[in-house]
């Protein structure tokens, strides 16, 4: 039977579900997620859809879409952001913190041209995006 990664928003009033292993985990450095997630740089888990439930609190996601690119979700109630569905990669982001359970094990770094926190950990740091996820596939030194 695959795990079962139990995460929630801040209050708790929203409770997700994430089922099996993520498609890939990694860090972003985007200017965009830096100030949607309030910090230096953003720890991803990527899901397929089909693998994420809202299992409770449903009516108290928000969404907000600054590009097509990115559906991010927050609770109403404490404002807890809880993830965000990338439409055109077919995937949704469960935030690394919200699944406590899960041995979080980076792969990559993402859009690390826009660093502003360096850092030095030998995973390899995209300028953008991997070439298979619509970006440069340029490696950039650490």
């Amino acid at each position: 039977m695959p795990h079962k990664f139990k995460g929630q928003c801040f209050c708790g009033a929203v409770e997700i579900e994430a089922t099996g292993e993520p498609a890939g985990m990694g860090y972003c450095h985007c200017d965009s997620c830096r100030h949607w997630s309030a910090g230096p740089v953003n720890a991803f888990t990527l899901w397929e859809p089909e693998n994420v439930k809202v299992v409770k609190g449903e009516e108290h996601l928000r969404q907000y879409n600054k590009t097509e690119n990115t559906d991010r979700k927050w609770c109403a109630k404490c404002g807890g952001h809880v993830m965000a569905g990338h439409p055109g990669l077919k995937l949704i982001d469960i935030y690394a913190a919200l699944l406590p359970d899960l041995d979080f094990k980076p792969g990559l770094h993402v859009n690390y041209a826009e660093t502003v926190l360096p850092m030095k950990d030998g995973l390899p740091k995209m300028k953008d995006f991997p070439a298979e996820f619509g970006g440069s596939g340029i490696v950039i030194p650490e």
